[in-house]
């Protein structure tokens, strides 16, 4: 049950597009198995998987790709009151094929039912009494309308005194570095909690200090910066302190969606009163976790998992 003021509201939503995924089984086989994608819904699924109550805001398409995602969110305990059906644009998908020189992602997103997503199609009400708003730079990215929803979601959230959570997720195959970083600089300068990865933070900053890009991060405006290191954990800095905070070590399989399920994980414990260096420490357990299976969804942890680790 929510413990917002609006009654059934989520505590966290997330914005952005979700897809649906075909990820080649076998190199040189035209065989694919079926499943989810999408960072700012992985981010969600991991915020419930850790007792979060969450919502996503977005659309798909009148179509199966559309129903199999919101099987999924209901499945997972995710709010779906704030999707729209889209009937008029489909829901997008991407294939991961396996070759040698690593995995290749080919996206059918165009005019997809969330790139159409607007301004006006956000749940204001929703927003302003939620306790963090979530997005990504690919909320931004999809699409022109897809960017000034995601603008407005943040300055409604920001004017209701509701947190904003932002991860980087920089796609170049999305938008020129240009405009990437002149738009996520913007949604950094009204964000509380900051989420940024390596690759990400230093193609937009151009720092390669981690001490330089927490210092550039923190004078944007954001009061917590946690930079995720993968394997060795996560930096975690406030305007007071900053320190490592160490990785949880595993035989990693897959590190897709590791970073989604960090963040989803953070927010879900700042939520619940951790203060950031226990939030991150959580984190960092559940995002290791999740690399022991195949796929962005399936190996999210749950809460108890993540609790006997952390406890021991």
């Amino acid at each position: 049950m929510s413990s917002n003021p609006a009654a059934g509201t989520p505590a966290i939503l997330a914005l952005g597009e979700a897809m649906v995924e075909f990820n080649q089984s076998e190199k040189n086989q035209p065989a694919y198995l079926q499943g989810f994608g999408g960072d700012t819904s992985n981010f969600c699924i991991a915020a419930a998987r850790q007792g979060a109550s969450a919502g996503f805001v977005s659309a798909v398409g009148s179509d199966q790709f559309g129903r199999l995602l919101l099987d999924l969110w209901r499945r997972e305990n995710v709010d779906t009151s704030f999707v729209r059906v889209d009937d008029q644009a489909p829901t997008g998908v991407y294939f991961v094929s396996h070759g040698p020189s690593g995995h290749q992602f080919d996206y059918l997103r165009a005019g997809s039912a969330a790139s159409r997503y607007a301004p006006r199609d956000l749940p204001l009400d929703a927003i302003a009494a939620a306790k963090v708003v979530h997005l990504s730079g690919i909320s931004l990215a999809i699409s022109v309308s897809a960017c000034d929803a995601a603008l407005a979601a943040i300055g409604h959230a920001r004017a209701n005194n509701v947190r904003v959570s932002f991860d980087t997720n920089l796609r170049l195959k999305l938008w020129p570095l240009a405009r990437a970083r002149a738009v996520m600089l913007e949604a950094i300068r009204q964000t509380e909690i900051c989420l940024p990865s390596w690759d990400d933070v230093t193609e937009l900053t151009g720092l390669t200090e981690r001490d330089d890009i927490v210092d550039f991060l923190l004078a944007q405006g954001p009061r917590v910066v946690a930079l995720k290191l993968g394997k060795d954990g996560s930096y975690i800095a406030t305007p007071d302190e900053r320190r490592v905070v160490r990785g949880h070590a595993v035989n990693a399989v897959d590190a897709t969606g590791a970073g989604d399920c960090f963040g989803g994980a953070f927010v879900a414990r700042i939520v619940a009163g951790d203060d950031p260096f226990q939030a991150a420490r959580y984190a960092n357990v559940a995002a290791a976790l999740s690399t022991q299976g195949f796929g962005a969804v399936a190996p999210i942890p749950d809460r108890a998992s993540v609790e006997k680790i952390v406890a021991a």
